[in-house]
């Protein structure tokens, strides 16, 4: 059994730039899956990647060394690789999850022959609300009964602020392994969740009630994200970066007011968790990370996607439904909400998101149709 190893599914931006990043920088070799077969070999090939660093000033780059990479399609080594480790991480999606699960059920049944009843721990890097749950359902369905899932795996769920802005075709080609990033490492993680010692790696930060800080992170920052892009088109068409938006002192002043909304119904959601002197700092310093022109983080970015960015329990209405619930203000929230329903930003190559154009076509039926039928308020 292999301590200082991690097993990662995902070797894309969320995955090298961060999870590969933290534990590599604390003596792990780190070995990540991905279904992309030349990204793999390339990985073979260099055994390091680079991180460039967009801290605001002049970009750092950071080497990660001692890392490989297994197809996803390599079963018999992947089921080998996973029995060997005490720790591994999910940064797929919730498409990629459907893929892995199967694999990782395999793997379990085996390293229980090879070691026993020695616990595996899943670190959860997915922007998935309740992934947990959703990760374990699918494991009892697939695990053999007599299966100690509670015992033997920890799910640990976490909240990912890391923004990791969309790399242009030319950055990509020049170097199909390197990742562009902020230099903000802290990975929360849920404490209770872990059945093997948590890992003595510094830049973990294990939290009791992991989630209010799931929600922190959907209350403020994708809230503060979507609120930012879906006004700043509203007033501004033809800009491309969040950071230009932000220049506008009024427009500026309306985001963070529209975050400190939310952040008053995240505090009454839980009660003695954040004190308000916290969460106004956490967005300041947020708007600061926005405001971050090196990260060129784009507009289209952080807006598209809307049936799942406007869906009733992600970064808009869910605070909103909490606020009806609590009886708290949101008609900021709204206005935001309201602006994104309006939202038509485009890629670099002047594409719209795929399934933005579907929504498009309902929101012709009105705002109060999208309110109703896709942020259930109603």
């Amino acid at each position: 059994m292999d301590e200082k190893k991690i097993v990662i599914f995902g070797a894309g931006k969320i995955g090298r730039s961060f999870i590969g990043q933290v534990f590599n920088l604390s003596g792990y070799e780190v070995v990540f899956v991905d279904i992309n077969k030349q990204l793999v070999d390339l990985m073979n090939q260099q055994k390091q990647y680079r991180i460039v660093i967009k801290n605001g000033e002049k970009d750092e780059m950071l080497i990660i060394r001692n890392v490989r990479g297994i197809c996803l399609e390599e079963e018999e080594r992947l089921i080998a690789e996973l029995s060997d480790t005490k720790i591994i991480s999910f940064s797929v999606g919730q498409q990629g999850l459907a893929a892995a699960i199967p694999i990782l059920t395999r793997s379990l049944v085996v390293r229980r022959e090879k070691h026993g009843d020695v616990p595996l721990d899943i670190i959860i890097a997915e922007n998935i609300r309740n992934a947990d749950t959703l990760i374990r359902e699918e494991l009892k369905k697939q695990l053999p009964s007599d299966y100690l899932l509670e015992q033997l795996v920890g799910l640990v769920e976490t909240s990912i602020g890391k923004m990791v802005p969309i790399m242009t075709q030319k950055d990509i080609e020049e170097d199909p392994l390197q990742v562009f990033a902020e230099s903000y490492n802290s990975l929360i993680v849920a404490k209770k969740s872990f059945k093997n010692p948590i890992p003595d790696v510094p830049f973990l930060a294990p939290k009791e009630n992991i989630k209010a800080w799931v929600d922190r992170k959907l209350f403020i920052h994708n809230l503060g994200h979507a609120t930012t892009a879906y006004l700043g088109f509203k007033t501004y068409p033809d800009a491309v970066y969040i950071s230009e938006i932000l220049e506008d002192k009024k427009l500026l002043d309306t985001v963070k007011q529209t975050m400190l909304q939310s952040a008053d119904i995240l505090q009454a959601l839980y009660p003695g968790e954040f004190t308000p002197v916290q969460l106004e700092e956490h967005i300041d310093d947020l708007i600061g990370r926005f405001r971050n022109k090196s990260l060129k983080d784009t507009i289209f970015r952080v807006g598209c996607d809307l049936y799942r960015k406007l869906g009733s329990e992600d970064r808009l209405a869910g605070p909103v439904h909490a606020a009806l619930r609590l009886d708290k203000p949101y008609h900021l929230i709204l206005d935001a909400i309201i602006a994104g329903i309006s939202f038509r930003a485009k890629d670099e190559n002047g594409n719209y998101f795929p399934s933005d154009r579907l929504f498009f076509e309902e929101a012709t039926k009105g705002i109060r149709y999208i309110l109703e039928n896709v942020c259930r308020i109603k």
